[in-house]
This record gives structure tokens, sequence and C-alpha cells, in this order.
């Protein structure tokens, strides 16, 4: 395994107290530099945070997720030495093994996007349970930026990105439709991206804690209804 003091996991928190504890404290074994943006959440998800060590910054209201990727990507672009960065879900869903593999990558090769694809492995595809297995990658096909760049799991949360990437991004959709925003951020910048097969951990509460697929698709045929943002 690769030193990644120069790398910063950033994960966006909401109302994850239960969890994030031992999220952060296994994931802080593989990536000494943690920021974790808790938005605006209602239970001890502040003080949970605080017993790991990792770095928190605070969003007095629950802003979206978008919201607070943007936030916890500005964070860690400021910290010294800070090269690369991950984004990684709050709910226990993402491997530190795959999302160290994706930095790797980022090291060895000339890409400044790499984005976990949970259909990429049979490994993979066997945990993804039946319903997403049949309509994630209709989500995806329906991205016009999504079909551009050929992706397989354009709505996956674990990414990972250089300070290209890094300084240039600027998500304007606080909710969930950041994640159709950040492939249409890709292609306006012409970012040289590439997936890399991720195993998801579905469990019985990170299914619970998931968006509906329905609403997956509302926000794919809403990014493409938008207007170009002027640039």
């Amino acid at each position: 395994m690769s030193n990644q003091d120069d790398s910063w996991l950033v994960i966006p928190v909401y109302n994850e107290g239960s969890v994030i504890r031992d999220v952060v404290d296994q994931a802080l074994a593989v990536f000494p530099n943690i920021v974790c943006v808790d938005d605006g959440s209602r239970d001890d998800t502040a003080e949970q945070i605080l017993l790991t060590g990792a770095h928190l910054v605070r969003h007095p209201v629950n802003l979206g997720q978008g919201a607070a990727i943007q936030t916890g990507v500005e964070y860690a672009r400021a910290r010294p030495g800070a090269e690369y960065f991950v984004t990684f879900d709050a709910d226990g869903q993402h491997r530190t093994d795959d999302a160290a593999r994706m930095v790797q990558r980022l090291r060895a090769e000339p890409v400044d996007l790499v984005i976990g694809s949970r259909f990429l492995a049979d490994e993979s595809k066997k945990r993804v349970p039946l319903a997403k297995r049949l309509l994630l990658p209709v989500i995806a096909a329906l991205s016009p930026e999504g079909r551009r760049l050929k992706l397989t799991d354009a709505h996956n949360g674990l990414r990972a990105f250089g300070r290209v990437v890094a300084e240039q991004l600027d998500i304007l959709q606080n909710g969930m439709g950041h994640a159709s925003e950040f492939i249409k951020l890709a292609v306006d910048h012409r970012w040289r991206v590439v997936e890399e097969p991720v195993v998801i951990l579905y469990t019985d509460y990170s299914k619970a804690k998931g968006q509906s697929l329905l609403n997956g698709v509302n926000i794919v045929i809403d990014n493409a209804l938008r207007p170009a943002r002027g640039r």
C-alpha cells in the first residue's frame, strides 16, 4: 500500500451518528487525512466524528450532499501537500482498498478522474440488488455525458481525482443531482476519465439510507433539461 499522506478522503455526512465513527476509524488506517462535512445533522454525528480525530467542518443547516462535497473538497485542497482527493460515502458502502487503488491509478496513469463502477467486476455484480442491477445502467445511459464517457456507473459516489479536478470543481446543485453535474463538469473541462471496478457493501442500513432509483432517473432527466451554465 502506497503512502497516502498527500491524499484526502472527503466524507459528506448527514445523520450518520450510529455508523460514522466505525467508517472513519477504518478509513484512517489507510488514509491519514480525512475531512468529514457534517451537513446539518440533527443527531450526534459531529460528536462521533470528533472522537475519531478526523477533521470536521459543519454546515449549520442541511444543504445537501453536493454542497457538502464542495465544502469538503475546498477544505482539503487548501491543506498543505494535498494532491489527491477521494469522495467517500458515510454509510459504510465503500471500501478503502478500492479508494487506495483508485488513487494509485492517478499516480501511475495520465488521468484526472477515476470513477468507481460496481458493474466491472464479477464480485461486485453479485452484490448489487437486482433492481439496481437492472436500472442503474439505464440511468447511466440516459445521461448524454455518461454515454460520451462510456460510463457504466455514473452515479457511484466513490471518486478519486487530482488537483486539476479539485481546483476546477464547482458543484452548483446542492442535492443528489450533483452526481450528474460531476459528469457534466468532466465533459466541460475535458478531464481524462476512467472507471475502476469497485465493490459496494450493501447492508440493511445503507439500503435504508439510499435514494430511490426513481429519484435517480428524475435527477438525470432534470439535469438534461437544465440550460447549460456559462463558463
